[in-house]
């Protein structure tokens, strides 16, 4: 399949500091993309590079094989954008908010339209200052499909709807996204969202890209291996993968990345009473590969520390 994303060392600073470092990254055809990062990780400045709405400092994207800043409006046609908060104009009615939408596409499909908002219970008579939260999100995706577009480019689409209704968007877009040959990258605070619907994630950390592979890979790859002794815990060999480590009381808790027989065979080596290797969720995983160091808390009675190296172990 061909790449319809591709960025070639993307980068965007402010104030000095990388907001996006050297992003390099590939999508190809068909792809349901989770873009993962906690909070002023990236996400939203490298979607906005994508669509030639903030200016690289270097570096370059394409979308369809034509740079991002310069795409023709036939190009342009093809991609759809559902920017974070669903920013709509807020005195139009939904049919309002339609016909407007309209006259900037070539190709619209109404019926299709007309499927979303019914599916919803939305009335073309509504209007959007009225609307809540998740409706105004179930009108954003009704006008982005409605343009048969072959790229959808989600920005935290489900930031802020309740469960039962984030469910039901959800479920529409899987529908949507089924269609034979369509491409969606999409950021998500909701990591059980994006385990459900994603082929492959990446993760940003710090502007970087620290992982970049198949959703169920990464979930494999993180593990969470808790340590047992009868004495204070020795110190740790050389761990290849190794992404934090922080000691409470006599266990040691470790978070290692590709944890293999070799991991084992170290760690038996220490001499712990119990060994515990969990597998985790993508959210786990997320969790435990992002958080950073741990800090003591005063009130628990008993030691606790922890270092924990920078998340630099890439998933591939």
């Amino acid at each position: 399949m061909p790449d319809v994303i591709v960025t070639h060392r993307l980068t965007k600073f402010y104030d000095r500091r990388p907001a996006v470092d050297s992003l390099s990254l590939h999508v190809p055809q068909g792809t349901v993309y989770g873009l993962l990062g906690r909070n002023a990780a990236g996400k939203s400045t490298a979607i906005k590079m994508l669509l030639g709405m903030v200016h690289p400092d270097c570096g370059r994207a394409e979308l369809f094989g034509e740079d991002s800043a310069r795409l023709r409006p036939e190009t342009r046609a093809r991609i759809a954008y559902l920017a974070e908060g669903h920013p709509l104009y807020r005195w139009m009615t939904v049919g309002e908010m339609v016909r407007f939408s309209r006259a900037f596409y070539a190709t619209w499909n109404d019926s299709l339209v007309a499927q979303v908002l019914d599916h919803f219970g939305l009335s073309r008579r509504a209007k959007i200052r009225r609307l809540s939260n998740g409706q105004r999100a179930q009108v954003s995706l009704a006008l982005a499909v409605a343009a048969d577009p072959e790229l959808l480019i989600l920005d935290d689409p489900t930031l802020g709807l309740d469960t039962v209704v984030r469910r039901d968007f959800l479920e529409s877009m899987i529908e949507i996204i089924q269609r034979r040959g369509r491409t969606i990258l999409f950021s998500s605070h909701i990591l059980g969202d994006v385990e459900r619907v994603a082929d492959r994630i990446g993760v940003l950390v710090d502007g970087v890209l620290r992982v970049d592979c198949p959703t169920e890979h990464f979930k494999e790859s993180v593990r969470r291996i808790v340590l047992e002794f009868d004495r204070d815990p020795p110190a740790l060999p050389a761990l290849p993968g190794l992404v934090g480590s922080w000691r409470v009381g006599r266990k040691l808790d470790l978070t290692i990345v590709g944890y293999s027989a070799e991991h084992a065979r170290l760690l038996e080596a220490l001499g712990p009473r119990s060994i515990d290797v969990a597998e985790l969720n993508l959210e786990d995983a997320f969790i435990e590969y992002t958080r950073g160091p741990r800090r003591p808390l005063a009130f628990l009675g008993e030691e606790e520390t922890g270092t924990e190296s920078p998340a630099a172990q890439g998933v591939a």
